[in-house]
């Protein structure tokens, strides 16, 4: 199963191909997507994206998540958080929102099991 690609992004909209749903932050993987709501886990911009965030994507099954901070990378992520995900095996990557897409795209395109955790807007 394939890591669906990122068809837009803008300023508070994510679209997912396969998906009808426009996200305003959201969580991809092989075979899926879904809203990434930050009540579920409490997360906040500072600390930022918690383990238990990132855990969902963990799960499965991906050889690299990339983590998308923001378009002006007000999301933090804290090393406790890269340390859970290089602890499981995983390669993390962490950029700005509009980065994080181009380079999760361009993982997909290329077969890897790739996902992501996408914050669209500040």
């Amino acid at each position: 199963m394939s890591s669906p690609e990122i068809a837009s992004l803008s300023w508070g909209q994510m679209k997912v191909q396969g998906s009808t749903t426009t996200y305003k932050d959201c969580k991809v993987w092989p075979g899926g997507s879904r809203a990434w709501d930050w009540r579920e886990t409490g997360t906040e911009h500072s600390p930022g994206v918690q383990p238990a965030d990132v855990k969902e994507v963990v799960e499965k099954g991906v050889q690299t998540l990339v983590i998308g901070r923001g378009m002006s990378e007000a999301l933090k992520v804290p090393p406790s958080t890269v340390e859970y995900l290089q602890k499981q095996g995983i390669d993390v990557r962490v950029l700005q929102t509009e980065a994080a897409v181009k380079e999760y795209n361009a993982l997909a395109a290329q077969g890897v099991r790739v996902g992501g955790v996408f914050h669209s807007t500040c």
